[in-house]
């Protein structure tokens, strides 16, 4: 039952819309007491009580931790040879997913738990402390069940993405796969997963697919989330807010019908910038969805194929200068944002009864993520009062 007061903190954001300090409630000579894993008191540090520890934060900034709402980390091996391909002038398809399935069949369980587990304190070390973590690289009901009991030995919020795309033993009869993937695998996956995704797409499942392996993957007691729009404009908004997804992730190619559809619903646009980074592809304005009221998380996308990147950080930087977000709305979005992408009360912002995960940089505001890119800025990661990551530095 012991607490601790974090005080010295020259900018703490708590996102909490009560303090009326504009979006991210931020506060300057701040402090804020754990206890027990949880916020227990947030304020002025003139007015911080008596607790059995102090730490003195030394004038640095505060944030709540990172949350990443999408993420693949059950995979084998990389795709660099595709990136470098791209970057010389190849496009990007959904087809080079089979390369990382091939792997991913191919390896061992004792091999992907260590992936996950690398690349989760990768994680960590940029300041995500929740995220979300699909399958979709086995696209058999064995490789899917493993991908998906494994993944839950990591974090709550796992995926069911048998649905990522038409394996090639299916080529040729993917209504089969569809049958397979609400059927035999829904049913060995629900399980161990929280939600169901689909890659709504060109080259991966129409509209009509998508619906049918949505709504069995509801049916059998799983949320809905899904990939939409991020090689073509297509039915995938639509869909979203059709079976009221949580969240609608990629939005690469959204029409105005997109944009006044999700405003009006309660599904989250999540972009995904690090996924437009490595595939050269135009941006999404972001400032279309915030004039429209649209709430909007950012994501890593952490995948070998369209974006190898497990730093949020980084996203916040290219969302910043690419997609047209304030410095507060890419902060906001890459945590409260994110917590409401996955439906979770309990992350995204420094507010009494919420964990205690947050973030201390090393740099007196947050401006400095998207100010300085490319520069470690991350000096602790806490996750429920507990320090995961503390920099050498």
């Amino acid at each position: 039952m012991s607490s601790t007061l974090y005080t010295n903190i020259n900018s703490l954001i708590t996102n909490d819309l009560q303090l009326e300090n504009g979006l991210l409630g931020e506060l300057t000579d701040a402090a804020f007491v754990e206890q027990d894993g949880y916020i227990k008191w947030v304020g002025s540090a003139t007015e911080a009580p008596e607790c059995d520890k102090r730490i003195s934060l030394e004038g640095k900034a505060v944030l709540p931790g990172f949350v990443d709402s999408h993420a693949h980390l059950v995979f084998a091996e990389d795709r660099a040879k595709e990136f470098s391909a791209r970057m010389n002038g190849e496009g990007y398809s959904a087809g080079g997913i089979m390369n990382t399935v091939r792997a991913t069949r191919s390896a061992s369980d004792a091999e992907l738990d260590e992936g996950i587990a690398t690349r989760a304190m990768e994680m960590y070390r940029s300041g995500i402390t929740t995220f979300e973590t699909k399958s979709g690289y086995g696209l058999t009901v064995a490789d899917e069940l493993r991908s998906v009991s494994l993944a839950v030995q990591h974090t709550e919020d796992v995926t069911f993405l048998g649905a990522h795309v038409v394996p090639e033993e299916y080529k040729a009869k993917p209504d089969e796969y569809v049958s397979l993937a609400i059927g035999q695998m829904l049913e060995a996956c629900a399980p161990y997963s929280k939600w169901v995704d689909v890659f709504c797409d060109k080259g991966a499942f129409d509209y009509d697919q998508s619906k049918a392996i949505l709504k069995a993957g509801i049916e059998a007691g799983l949320l809905p989330r899904i990939h939409a729009n991020q090689l073509s404009a297509s039915r995938g908004v639509e869909l979203a807010v059709e079976l009221e997804c949580a969240s609608a992730d990629h939005l690469t190619h959204l029409t105005d019908k997109d944009i006044d559809l999700l405003s009006g619903s309660k599904t989250v646009a999540t972009l995904l910038p690090g996924a437009e980074f490595s595939t050269r592809s135009a941006y999404p304005d972001a400032r279309r969805l915030w004039n429209a009221g649209v709430t909007v998380a950012l994501a890593t996308d952490c995948n070998p194929g369209s974006s190898y990147t497990t730093s949020m950080p980084f996203c916040i930087a290219v969302a910043v200068r690419d997609m047209h977000f304030t410095m507060e709305q890419a902060i906001w979005s890459a945590t409260l944002g994110g917590a409401k992408a996955l439906q979770r009360e309990d992350v995204g912002a420094i507010a009494v009864g919420k964990a205690a995960d947050f973030v201390v940089l090393d740099a007196p505001s947050y401006s400095h993520l998207a100010y300085r890119p490319g520069v470690d800025l991350i000096s602790e990661t806490v996750i429920a009062g507990t320090t995961i990551y503390r920099s050498n530095k």
